[in-house]
């Protein structure tokens, strides 16, 4: 499988990598959440978190192949109820975010200390922000739909979407390293509160133009 993706479909893999790499990069509900993790729980959240992330793809890839794509986009009200139930959980995760309150810390603690989350509630927020977003559900269809050649076998296709999960994962547990360093950290210290009432806001502005917006 691999010989046949750099023999015979290299051209095709670097231009859907180069869209996918641009896509990814840009600041959108998945980057608010990583580096939400990172700055209030810490690099082990912000890890599972992009594992999360990192998974959900295959969950666009799939959809993408199967062409049920089509389907969603074509069939309003389906449409309709993953960008509400989309926008809803982000809006919870931002309502969350919001109301966090300054943590007392003791003179032995470190201005650093972070917040607790169970790495299952990290994960599942990772997942569910990149699974519920339909613009990743439309991207990925007209990835697939306009620069994969119909003649691209299924395995060839599969191998695409493997790539991209692993380089999705890959961005975000290298932002969490990023974001996580002590220096970092301490350049925030104690406006925590601050950073994670600013980063649910902006959370909330996404869940409501994902709400009201048309996506073509």
């Amino acid at each position: 499988m691999l010989a046949d993706l750099f023999n015979n479909y290299w051209q095709e893999f670097l231009l859907i990598a180069s869209a996918h790499i641009l896509a990814v990069a840009s600041p959108g509900p998945d980057f608010a959440i990583v580096m939400r993790q990172s700055l209030i729980f810490g690099r082990k959240a912000a890890i599972v978190t992009s594992i999360g992330i990192g998974l959900a793809i295959l969950i666009h890839v799939f959809i993408a192949v199967i062409g049920v794509g089509a389907l969603v986009k074509n069939t309003p009200w389906l449409f309709t109820a993953i960008k509400v139930a989309g926008a809803l959980y982000l809006g919870y995760i931002g309502m969350q975010a919001v109301r966090s309150k300054k943590t007392t810390h003791s003179n032995h603690d470190s201005p650093q200390a972070v917040q607790t989350m169970p790495l299952a509630t990290a994960f599942r927020q990772g997942f569910l922000t990149n699974a519920l977003n339909p613009k990743a559900m439309v991207f990925f269809f007209s990835l697939f739909s306009t620069l994969i050649s119909t003649t691209t076998p299924l395995k060839v296709q599969v191998m695409y979407g493997v790539w991209m999960a692993l380089a999705t994962g890959a961005w975000f547990v290298g932002l969490s390293f990023l974001l996580s360093q002590q220096k970092v950290r301490a350049f925030f210290g104690n406006f925590g509160h601050w950073i994670d009432r600013i980063l649910g806001s902006f959370l909330i502005v996404l869940a409501l133009v994902l709400l009201f917006s048309k996506i073509n």
